[in-house]
């Protein structure tokens, strides 16, 4: 969960084998998609809040790289970020 996922053209995630758990009801959780202005339907997405806040101490080192660069060019290379809810069993 600390890297980003590269998303498709429906803006769905990669899965993950972290993100298959069968045990109990779907858990509704948050991520924050910044979304190429170059590339369409690709973007980077980083695990957050409802409010859209990154833990930066929860993702890998690349992954925090990543943040802070998408967060320096949002309105050159990256839209504005989006929080999406999705579902996770």
């Amino acid at each position: 969960m600390g890297s980003p996922m590269f998303v498709s053209s429906q803006h769905k995630p990669l899965a993950t084998m972290s993100d298959m758990s069968f045990n109990g009801p779907p858990s509704r959780r948050f991520e924050l998609l910044f979304e190429s202005l170059f590339h369409p339907g690709r973007g980077l997405v980083f695990p957050c809040d409802e409010r859209g806040q990154v833990m930066l101490d929860a993702l890998s080192e690349p992954a925090r790289r990543n943040y802070l660069y998408a967060r320096a060019v949002v309105g050159r290379e990256y839209a504005v970020p989006a929080v999406r809810g999705t579902l996770h069993g």
